[in-house]
């Protein structure tokens, strides 16, 4: 061979080199310039007794990992602490006076029928969307979970499947003798995996709506989550008394739970042992590190699959829980342990940390748009959290703003900023939509986490609290403008 036809055959390989250093750059070039995906954790009646929350009894090791590699919003609150209307404001970044879902019977699209939720949104920008488990609460959506908002047809696990197992009454809890994978809560792992799969032989970037049933009652997971607390380790919380002045219809009486469950008696009078007090504590530690194990198994196989780098992870529970605090269970109330909630955003190396500044549910949505480098709507409620997770801002916000109805006219508005919160309870149907009117004032609260967390003493007549509450209420009736419709 001569020396021409040599150097025409080096020649040859070395532009094929080249060209496939060029179609390899290119191929890194377009992933990283994809749209990230999203992996959407929603738990039902999750509330912050994590690790990641300072929380020493509860193991939650896989959340605690997550939070580790992330962002923790520590001064998180719902909309409304009840699952309907708190899931319809994170799904649409709309408040509930603007969804008027308020209750367990309204649909969304039937108020609202031409919303754009975000998965929808996310859809309507070129991702495949899909649901897994409890996204929606599906008394507020048709049966597909709202099909309008998803690519990929909803399978209803927990319709096809049994909760209970060895019990024939509806009863608050259960002990089982069972793999994890044949819970709903494990086969809604298991389905999240098989579509992460799916997706990772795929150019096109996902949504995935993971929504695991617990800790929502009843606590009925396998038994070795029971054996991790032992009945003679639980405790009962040290305030079990409705707060000092706060107006009689601001506390619940358990109805939930009394109301739906045969080991309960549906007579209010009649008081909760202690004992099936801790059995209930128990049940729902049970439950919560049944589910971390479940949310590990996703993460996993994100991980495993190679796609983590390139999706926004965003875990949250739909609103607190009482655990026998101001002697209630359940949520529906406008009090710290009911209105706050964890959140945790896992968006990559220079968004990890912590924050106090108040933040909200409709936060969300805004905040994953720009995570994910798709433009947001102007019709959100929420605003980016972004430059909180980038360290560039202490608060994003002055106040979370929550709320709840009471009796048959009342609805009471919360504004919880970062040590205080003022509760505002309004008559005759008042909504923030309508102008405000002082006349309609029903009660007032006033509590100081600094001073007083367990909220034993509504402060709002204390003298030494006069400044605090007309700053707060000033606040309140701001707010109220922004939202009215001219």
């Amino acid at each position: 061979m001569n020396s021409q036809i040599l150097k025409m055959l080096f020649l040859s390989l070395f532009t094929i080199f080249i060209i496939s250093c060029d179609n390899k750059s290119g191929k890194k070039e377009g992933a990283k310039n994809q749209p990230k995906n999203i992996l959407f954790i929603a738990v039902d009646d999750l509330k912050p007794i994590l690790g990641a929350y300072g929380n020493t009894v509860v193991k939650t090791p896989n959340i605690d990992k997550l939070a580790a590699n992330g962002f923790v919003l520590e001064n998180n609150h719902c909309q409304q602490a009840v699952c309907g209307p708190s899931r319809a404001s994170i799904m649409t970044g709309k408040r509930p006076d603007y969804t008027k879902i308020w209750d367990l019977k309204t649909h969304i699209r039937s108020i609202n029928p031409d919303i754009v939720t975000m998965p929808q949104y996310f859809k309507q920008n070129g991702y495949q969307t899909a649901p897994v488990g409890k996204i929606f609460d599906f008394r507020s959506v048709d049966r597909q979970q709202d099909s309008i908002s998803w690519t990929h047809r909803y399978a209803n696990l927990k319709r096809k499947n049994k909760e209970y197992v060895n019990e024939t009454t509806h009863i608050s809890y259960e002990v089982l003798h069972i793999p994890d994978s044949a819970t709903v809560d494990g086969m809604v792992a298991t389905r999240s995996n098989h579509l992460l799969r799916k997706f990772s032989k795929e150019k096109k970037s996902f949504f995935l709506a993971t929504g695991f049933h617990k800790p929502h009652l009843p606590f009925v997971v396998p038994e070795k989550y029971w054996d991790m607390y032992p009945i003679e380790t639980i405790t009962l919380p040290e305030f079990q008394k409705t707060p000092e002045g706060a107006p009689y219809y601001a506390t619940q009486p358990s109805w939930e739970l009394r109301g739906g469950y045969a080991d309960f008696t549906k007579d209010y009078s009649v008081p909760i042992s202690e004992a099936k007090q801790k059995k209930l504590i128990q049940g729902y530690y049970a439950s919560v590190s049944f589910i971390d194990t479940q949310i590990g198994l996703v993460i996993d196989e994100l991980d495993r699959l190679g796609l983590r780098e390139n999706t926004v992870i965003v875990l949250w529970g739909d609103h607190g829980w009482h655990l026998g605090d101001h002697n209630m269970y359940c949520k529906h109330t406008n009090y710290e342990q009911s209105t706050r909630s964890p959140l945790i955003f896992s968006a990559g190396k220079d968004k990890i940390g912590k924050s106090n500044s108040p933040t909200e549910f409709v936060d969300v949505y805004p905040t994953l748009l720009e995570l994910a480098g798709v433009k947001s709507p102007e019709n959100l409620d929420g605003i980016s959290l972004v430059p909180l997770l980038e360290g560039k801002v202490e608060k994003v916000k002055d106040f979370a703003v929550s709320q709840f109805p009471r009796e048959d006219d009342k609805m009471g508005y919360t504004f919880r900023n970062k040590t205080h919160r003022y509760t505002i309870w309004m008559k005759d149907n008042f909504r923030s939509n309508q102008p405000f009117d002082a006349s309609l004032v029903d009660a007032e609260e006033l509590y100081d986490y600094e001073k007083d967390p367990k909220e034993t003493k509504n402060l709002v007549k204390e003298e030494a609290y006069k400044t605090v509450k007309e700053d707060l209420k000033a606040q309140a009736i701001a707010f109220f403008k922004t939202q009215e419709v001219k």
